[in-house]
């Protein structure tokens, strides 16, 4: 599958909370809740939108990263949907993956 296709996947709230659900990371889950009851969204709305902002936020090199570990799992779904979480769940101001701060 093309990584373009898999984030229009992605862009689904229903696939992406199935997703999310999918990678087994309780920890991860809580905090994409917390995140989205913050927002007044559900949390397949929150990793939707998580994979919109990597789209079009994330640097360089926080795509390398990505492709990094999607390279090195069988499932690159998941890893893309983590990743992409991940990205939308840093604070503000902290550093990017090429350690500037955007």
């Amino acid at each position: 599958m093309l990584l373009g296709d898999l984030i229009a996947q992605l862009g689904d709230e229903t696939i992406a909370m199935e997703s999310l659900i999918g990678l087994g990371d309780l920890a991860l889950l809580a905090r994409v809740q917390d995140a989205a009851a913050a927002d007044d969204l559900t949390p397949g709305e929150y990793a939707a939108q998580a994979v919109h902002a990597f789209s079009t936020q994330a640097s360089d090199e926080d795509w390398v990263s990505l492709i990094g570990v999607m390279g090195k799992t069988d499932d690159p779904g998941h890893a893309c949907l983590k990743k992409m979480v991940e990205f939308a769940l840093r604070p503000a101001g902290v550093a990017h993956a090429c350690g500037h701060h955007h």
